[in-house]
């Protein structure tokens, strides 16, 4: 029985984290554009423009949008892995596109065009691990999601940190190899993961919740008894059966931390090379506490973990602009960002996910996980 059980949890780790590299995918096309900042502005001539910079380093989030509104009405028509599918293909291009253009116009399109992939990825990687998980791990697994979230970000600032070459004060940057082809490796780094993303994707099962709300009940029991046996297949089927008869997390701030982080440690004090250094140091922080969160939502639950993060982030932010407003820089400001970092990573992080992919019914799962999904990325927009 040991052996059984075992062959099952098995099974669902492999396809949730199969499912799952569209969070790590999600983190690294979020995050690698923060280490690439100061050397792509400068090749292409808008580091004296705050507005230029704030449009090019939000457009992503636009594409973002798109790819929640498409998500969300054709993963409930034509099925979960489809689109999964999708979102590993425009990752790729996006990651190579990306990186060869020349033109200020075209890096923005394709900004826009990986954004999409990150918003279909965002909505559908957790619904696919909440459907296939029983209730009593779902938490657990679906925090999956946002581990390999973390970790997309930590590769991003690791792959980032690795590229760029010691910056020489007063070098001009755009004649060094950092601003002609350093930040353009970084994006390309992400064709690896999206690729192996794309083969996986085809040996992972259909979610079985939506082939049963298309009454293909046989192939849906099938896949359930690969996750919990057939008695545990049988009962789900009778309950999907039965069945078929969100900004906040956003307006925490935590990414614009991770997109403004050279001008957050730049303000502090640091140089560009401590700068990437001090990002890896956030990304570490981050995958931590994300193993902290994984352990305690099903343990403490959903409600009192939100609570703790929103007033904890609420009092780290408070001392963290009374530093600046001080002129207290350094270690005092790496200090206050490791422990929002610390902080969101253990509650808001994961369990908005949890919460979302978990409260909707089968009939309308996709377009409400979109819907919701939608606002947390308008919001993200804005604050950006």
């Amino acid at each position: 029985m040991k052996t059984k059980s075992f062959s099952n949890n098995f099974y669902l780790l492999l396809i949730s984290l199969v499912s799952a590299m569209g969070g790590l995918l999600f983190g690294y096309d979020w995050v690698v554009i923060g280490g690439a900042k100061p050397f792509y502005e400068i090749f292409f001539a808008i580091e004296n423009s705050p507005g230029m910079q704030g449009w090019v380093m939000g457009s992503a989030i636009l594409g973002c949008l798109i790819g929640v509104t498409i998500a969300g009405s054709l993963s409930d028509k034509y099925g979960r892995k489809p689109l999964m599918i999708i979102a590993a293909i425009t990752f790729t291009v996006s990651a190579i596109g990306t990186g060869a253009v020349n033109d200020l116009n075209w890096f923005i399109f394709y900004r826009i065009f990986g954004g999409i992939g990150i918003g279909i990825a965002s909505n559908l990687s957790p619904m696919y691990i909440a459907e296939v998980s029983p209730s009593h791990v779902r938490g657990k697994f679906v925090s999956i999601n946002q581990l390999t979230i973390v970790l997309g970000i930590l590769a991003a600032q690791f792959v980032n940190w690795l590229i760029a070459e010691p910056v020489v004060p007063g070098e001009n940057i755009l004649e060094t190899w950092n601003g002609q082809m350093g930040w353009r490796w970084m994006f390309w780094a992400e064709v690896v993961p999206s690729a192996l993303f794309f083969i996986l994707i085809f040996f992972i099962p259909e979610s079985p919740r939506w082939l049963a709300t298309k009454l293909q009940y046989g192939k849906a029991e099938n896949i359930l008894s690969h996750i919990g046996g057939k008695e545990y297949a049988k009962k789900e089927i009778e309950s999907i059966k039965t069945d078929i008869s969100a900004a906040f997390q956003q307006w925490c701030g935590l990414y614009v931390v991770f997109n403004y982080a050279q001008e957050i440690f730049a303000a502090a004090g640091y140089g560009v090379s401590d700068i990437l250094f001090n990002i890896v140091v956030t990304g570490v922080t981050n995958v931590i506490f994300t193993f902290v969160g994984m352990y305690t939502v099903d343990k403490l639950g959903r409600r009192s973990l939100m609570l703790f993060g929103a007033s904890g982030l609420a009092i780290i932010y408070i001392i963290m602009g009374i530093c600046y407003y001080l002129n207290i820089t350094g270690m005092a400001v790496l200090i206050m960002v490791v422990l929002a970092i610390a902080c969101y990573a253990m509650t808001l992080a994961p369990v908005t996910w949890v919460v979302l992919s978990e409260i909707f019914p089968n009939r309308i799962r996709g377009m409400a996980m979109a819907v919701s999904t939608f606002s947390l990325w308008v919001a993200c927009f804005v604050l950006t």
